[in-house]
Formats: C-alpha cells, sequence, structure tokens
C-alpha cells in the first residue's frame, strides 16, 4: 500500500472540517479524506450539523467499495460511543479500512483514548499527531467545554482606535464600518448563545438574532444580565421567540418583574449577585451550562466585558476597530468597570491574528489570565 503525504491530507481534512463553523456547536468541527490502496483520494466529508452524520460516514459513503484496504485521514479520535448517531468505528470496520490517521484524540472523556483502543481491536492500524496543534486549535472551544463543563466566552468589541464604543450619551452610534459589522454578525451565527447587559438592552435595544443565515438553525439562546429585571416587555429581544432568551437576574429583582416577564415568554432565571447588585459572572455562566449551552458570544457593554475578564472567564476576545478617535473623559470605553491597578495586574493577551475588515481592523486575541 503506498504512503502518501499525511500531513498534506490532514491539512485537506481541517479544511473540510472548517466547512461545519456555523452549524456542528457544541460538537466539535472534524473533517475526513478516504484515500486508497494506491494513495488516492477517493473521498471527502465534514461533520456540519449537530445531530447530523459525521465526518468519517460521508467520507466512507463517498469512497464506496474503494475505501476497503485504504487509509482513512480524520482531524479527530472517531467516536466508539452512541450518541446521536451511531459509532463511527463501527462504520470504519465495516468499510474494512486498514488505517486510520488522526490528528488527536477525543477530550471528550466518554471517548478520549477509546476510539484508538477499539480500532486496534479490529486491527485497524492507527497513526496519531498528524497537525495535532493545527487540529486542537479547531476544537478549542469544545475542549474547554469537555475540560470545564462551562462556556467557552468571546468577547466582541467595535470600538474605535482610542478604545471608544461611543461620545457620552452616545450609545447607539455605531463607529465600525458595513464590512466589520457583517463580520460580527457572522460571530453570532458560531455560538450558542449571544449575551449583553442590561445597559445596551436599554441604550440600543438590539435584538442579537442571527441575521447572515450561516448556521442551519436560524435562531440563537438570546442572554441578558439584568439583575433587577429592567428589561421592558416591548424590548426588540423579547419581540420574536422569546422562549429563546434568557434573562439572568438577582435575588432583588422584584416578583412583579419576574411574572411580567415570564409571560412574556422569556426564562427567567436568579443567579448569585456580585458586589450585591450586578450578576455574578461565573453563577450567570453556569446557569447557561446547565441549559447546554457550550459557548457564549458577549457583546457587551464594556461593564460586562470588564467582569468577564477581572472573573478570568474570558478564553477570547475580537476586536473590530475602527479608523477613529473619539476622546472625551466620558465617552463610553469598550472595557469600563473599575479597572486593573496596574499593567502588571491587567488582563494578558496573546494575538492571534489581525486583519483587515473593510476600512477597519479585526484583531483576535488569546486571553492569557489575569
Amino acid at each position: 500500500m503506498t504512503t502518501p503525504d499525511w500531513g498534506l491530507l490532514m491539512r485537506r481534512a481541517l479544511e473540510l472540517a472548517e466547512t461545519g463553523r456555523y452549524g456542528t456547536s457544541p460538537n466539535p468541527m472534524v473533517g475526513a479524506v478516504v484515500v486508497d490502496r494506491d494513495g488516492t483520494v477517493v473521498g471527502e466529508g465534514a461533520h456540519r450539523r449537530c445531530g447530523g452524520p459525521h465526518a468519517e460516514v460521508f467520507a466512507l459513503q463517498a469512497a464506496g467499495d474503494r475505501a476497503r484496504g485504504g487509509t482513512v485521514v480524520v482531524t479527530l479520535e472517531p467516536c466508539s460511543c452512541f450518541g446521536r448517531t451511531p459509532p463511527c468505528i463501527d462504520a470504519l470496520v465495516a468499510a474494512g479500512v486498514a488505517r486510520v490517521v488522526l490528528a488527536v484524540r477525543d477530550p471528550n472523556p466518554l471517548i478520549d483514548g477509546a476510539g484508538v483502543a477499539a480500532l486496534r481491536a479490529a486491527e485497524i492500524e492507527v497513526v496519531e499527531g498528524v497537525e495535532a496543534e493545527a487540529a486542537r486549535r479547531l476544537i478549542r472551544r469544545f475542549s474547554h467545554w469537555q475540560r470545564t463543563r462551562m462556556p467557552w466566552v468571546t468577547l466582541k468589541m467595535g470600538m474605535t482606535a482610542d478604545g471608544k464604543l461611543s461620545a457620552k450619551g452616545g450609545r447607539g452610534q455605531r463607529v465600525t464600518g458595513e464590512t466589520a459589522r457583517r463580520a460580527a454578525y457572522a460571530l453570532r451565527e458560531e455560538y450558542d448563545a449571544v449575551l449583553v447587559g442590561v445597559g445596551t438592552v436599554l441604550a440600543d435595544d438590539p435584538n442579537l438574532g442571527r441575521r447572515l443565515g450561516l448556521n442551519p438553525e436560524p435562531r440563537v439562546r438570546r442572554v441578558v444580565l439584568d439583575s433587577r429585571l429592567r428589561t421592558p416587555r416591548t424590548a426588540a429581544v423579547l419581540a420574536s421567540h422569546p422562549e429563546d432568551v434568557v434573562l439572568l437576574c438577582t435575588e432583588g429583582a422584584a416578583d412583579a418583574r419576574r411574572r411580567r416577564l415570564a409571560r412574556a415568554g422569556a426564562e427567567v432565571v436568579q443567579v448569585a449577585a456580585e458586589d450585591g447588585r450586578r450578576c455574578e459572572p461565573r453563577a450567570a455562566m453556569r446557569a447557561l451550562a446547565e441549559r447546554g449551552i457550550s459557548s457564549v458570544l458577549v457583546e457587551g457593554g464594556g461593564e460586562v466585558h470588564f467582569s468577564f475578564l477581572r472573573a478570568g472567564l474570558a478564553q477570547e476576545l475580537v476586536m473590530f476597530v475602527a479608523p477613529v478617535v473619539l476622546g472625551g473623559r466620558r465617552a463610553v470605553p469598550a472595557v469600563g468597570g473599575a479597572g486593573f491597578p496596574s499593567p502588571a495586574d491587567g488582563a494578558r493577551l496573546r494575538f492571534q491574528r489581525v486583519e483587515r475588515a473593510g476600512e477597519d481592523i479585526m484583531i483576535t486575541a488569546e486571553v492569557l489570565g489575569v
């Protein structure tokens, strides 16, 4: 059997996996390539929708009988247990493949290593670790969820070059251009939930829904941190599919407001308070985790951004920076709150990507810690 370039084939599998970016959560993105005995690609597949067939199944279906005696190159260890779909191990054994080349093992403790063991027990050769770092980055949200059972949190900010969301009293005035806004809307399509503070609801009245149709599921969970339940019943976030809305409040929220918003269709959830007033971020994330939400896009405002950074709950920042300097001591900052006492105490970042978004710049950064 000819030995192809496993790295080249794995990079193609990673490209295929990316096609599932908008539909697989809370499952991981996975891609697979099948080559026959001669090293010719005879099938490709990707996991594109949670609950749908896995990448290996699509690739084996495309390959048909030519998969027998061949190799499956896959970005993640094949599953060995029943979930929403049957185990991929069964499909690989039934197809008669001779070898499986994988990038990383599945971080799900129910699968981690069990898939590899099952393949070897079926006398299928296993090669591990090909393009492992790229594969780990691809499934970082899934890995975080499996490891911590807490949602992956990305803070999204649209701001001026001097870090302002708006001038004093100027909420609702967009600072970034259309290309950046479209990129920001595309982010919503990737996450299980979109979260804002009630200040953003009162100032901007956002709908927080998906707009671009990139995700096969058009609806998204919309979450408001609203300690005293000040969200009006007429708010845009409640105008359509209010059953997708989670309002997180504290003990201080009036019972009448709880009943009124529950009658409007929202789920009202009480969580612990921070400083006796605001919703405590970690308690809020636990409440969302209990509802199966594995990833959250936080869209502000500045007070909310700071609270997540201070609590060490943010894994990533995505900043859209407009070529505008606003200035003003009382302008609204992208990150507010009390602030960190010194640079040494601040949230440390590692810039991952800087790219143009029309006239603006999109910066993606990993949060290293506080």
